[in-house]
């Protein structure tokens, strides 16, 4: 297992389309994820894409907190989704993931990236979703999600169509230095 370097906004792997994986039960995967996996936690994230670390292939793994789901998501949050009894959505190790809006409805949220260190920013998401994926077993998985998970969700399958946060934003005003909004008590998402 290894600490992978992290890409930076910039750099020409975020900004391209990942391959798809051939065979996701493959073993050279599953020492990616590992390795995604120690990366994600070195840096303090929620989720992580192989482009981030220079893999371009599709590649995602991400986990929610159910503490950080329920400030997120407020106490109206609806249990339909993927969400265990916490709030919270265990490690998904997510290949060749697809997303699909349930609805048109769209709400802003705070996000960031390991991929654009410093900043954050006021991004429109769709509330609700539908994702599909194959799991590092090979067997084909379907979720529904809403809220933050669903915003943690499209945020880390955007960096396997080479699209960063800041390009989804609608009001660059937004776009702000994290440590600020630490100083002014705002939430923030890390990716």
């Amino acid at each position: 297992m290894a600490i992978l370097k992290i890409a930076r906004m910039g750099h020409p792997v975020l900004a391209r389309k990942a391959d798809p994986v051939p065979e996701p039960t493959h073993p050279e995967i599953r020492r990616l994820v590992r390795d995604m996996v120690d990366t994600m936690e070195d840096a303090g994230g929620t989720g992580l894409a192989a482009p981030q670390v220079h893999v371009p292939l599709r590649v995602v793994i991400f986990f929610v907190e159910g503490e950080r789901a329920a400030r997120e998501d407020g106490e109206d949050a609806t249990g339909e989704d993927a969400r265990g009894e916490d709030g919270g959505v265990p490690l998904t190790v997510m290949i060749n993931p697809e997303i699909e809006p349930l609805g048109p409805e769209q709400e802003a949220g705070w996000e960031a990236c390991l991929s654009v260190p410093e900043l954050a920013g006021q991004v429109p998401r769709y509330r609700r979703i539908r994702y599909r994926f194959t799991d590092l077993e090979g067997k084909p998985q379907e979720r529904i999600a809403e809220g933050f998970h669903a915003r943690v969700v499209q945020h880390e399958c955007d960096h396997l169509d080479g699209v960063l946060y800041p390009q989804r934003m609608t009001d660059l005003k937004s776009l702000v230095f994290s440590s600020e909004m630490r100083h002014q008590g705002q939430p923030e998402m890390v990716d």
